[in-house]
């Protein structure tokens, strides 16, 4: 394998009617390739790709949309679109439940969230996403994955990152990257070339979902400084002040980590991630505004809404909680922010990401109960829990009168615990040190 990627080195090679320099091996360059497999979802970047590829690299395009449970797009015409504009051949493909049931279960079970409430919606999309383009584009003897990413996002990063692990053969191309075009400029080229597109200067959105969550970037939304127009952005949530004046209890019972069922009603996890994303969208629930640091080094803002994850996550956290002892909850507070990190930064098919997802799983075993969620006012608040699995012991914790602790050994565990801190105090008083009293 060493011998293959060694001899497929490149020179940097730059295009000049675009001035983009390609300096890696797995850049394909126009005459190498005569089909590429397009990842397109019917946007404004990948339909003006989808005609600029076409153009710039006189080569067939095969496009892919992969169903992942968005709602803003009706597949089978943007499907229709992609021949349109020429494509050779136009695919899509239902992968909702193995997105559910592989991807979201375990990040439901690792209590996704990177850097304050993001779900890692994109970065567990774009894992299905690959592992799917490299399938197809084998099947279709595409020689190269073109995908729509920027050259300062993360998803270039996964995408060729992934594309590239799961078979070193295969190439990509990133038009966006390679043609230096802004968001306007776009607009423009889609206008010229006959591309309808939902974009305009006055609602200058984009937007990327999936089940799991909704991502909108663009406009106001880039600049930190500016209050972003919430009633203008969602599309999933209503703004707060939109939201009933009445709370909502949803009871939601957990399998080994994983939700089974809500209001007693079992459920496939795509279905139940699809009723609580209407749920709680009503309630305003789960809309992030972040603040967020990208693999590239960018420090950028986006608009999430995830809904459901937020429930989902809420409830398990606390389910996770109630069964394990503070050591397990400790570690794994750690195990989860690794795996959130890891998961935004490329890197699930890591070796580190398979060892935990053991310790998460082996976790998760008792983690089997119901949690009852309260959704109010874009708040997601765990009530009430309750598993065969729990911990407490109401003999040993209620304040009434109780035979089953013995309160005549806390003085004793009281001495012993407070020995290490009481010997320190005494040989260095730090307080005068901080100049307090």
């Amino acid at each position: 394998l060493s011998v293959y990627f060694f001899s497929n080195l490149i020179s940097p090679i730059m295009d000049a009617s675009t001035g983009y320099v390609k300096v890696a091996y797995h850049e394909a360059k126009k005459g190498d390739f005569s089909k590429c497999l397009l990842l397109y979802s019917g946007g404004l970047d990948t339909s003006v790709m989808l005609k600029w590829i076409q153009e710039h690299y006189e080569c067939k395009v095969i496009a892919l949309t992969i169903d992942m449970g968005q709602t803003a797009d009706n597949l089978e015409e943007v499907r229709a679109k992609a021949l349109t504009l020429g494509a050779e051949a136009a695919i899509v493909v239902d992968a909702k439940e193995e997105f559910a049931d592989v991807l979201l279960a375990e990040a439901i079970k690792a209590n996704a969230d990177y850097q304050g409430g993001y779900a890692l919606s994109c970065p567990l999309g774009r894992v299905m996403i690959s592992k799917l383009a490299v399938k197809y584009a084998e099947e279709y003897q595409c020689e190269v994955i073109a995908h729509g990413c920027t050259g300062k996002g993360n998803d270039q990063v996964r995408f060729e990152g992934y594309i590239t692990t799961l078979n070193p053969k295969l190439k990509t191309i990133a038009p966006v990257r390679e043609w230096g075009m802004g968001r306007e400029e776009e607009i423009e080229y889609a206008k010229n070339h006959g591309i309808p597109c939902l974009q305009t200067s006055d609602r200058p959105y984009s937007y990327d979902e999936n089940m799991w969550g909704n991502t909108g970037e663009g406009g106001e939304i880039e600049n930190p400084e500016l209050v972003p127009p919430l009633p203008n952005i969602l599309q999933w949530c209503r703004p707060v002040a939109q939201t009933p004046d009445e709370p909502q209890l949803v009871k939601i019972d957990f399998e080994q980590g994983v939700p089974v069922a809500v209001d007693g009603e079992r459920m496939k996890l795509c279905d139940i991630i699809h009723h609580l994303n209407k749920t709680g969208g009503v309630h305003g629930v789960g809309v992030i505004n972040l603040i967020e640091d990208r693999i590239v080094g960018l420090k950028v803002r986006g608009i999430y809404e995830n809904p459901a994850a937020t429930i989902l996550i809420a409830a398990h956290r606390k389910l996770e909680m109630l069964v394990s002892t503070r050591e397990e909850n400790e570690l794994k507070d750690f195990i989860d922010r690794k795996w959130a990190y890891l998961t935004y930064a490329a890197k699930w098919y890591d070796p580190v990401m398979y060892h935990l997802h053991a310790y998460t799983n082996s976790q998760n075993k008792k983690v089997t109960g119901t949690a009852t969620v309260q959704l109010h006012k874009g708040m997601a608040q765990v009530v009430a829990l309750q598993s065969e699995n729990s911990l407490f012991n109401a003999n040993l914790a209620t304040f009434n009168r109780s035979a089953t602790f013995n309160q005549n050994a806390s003085a004793g565990f009281i001495e012993i615990y407070n020995l290490a801190q009481k010997t320190a105090f005494n040989v260095h008083n730090f307080e005068q040190d901080l100049g307090t009293n």
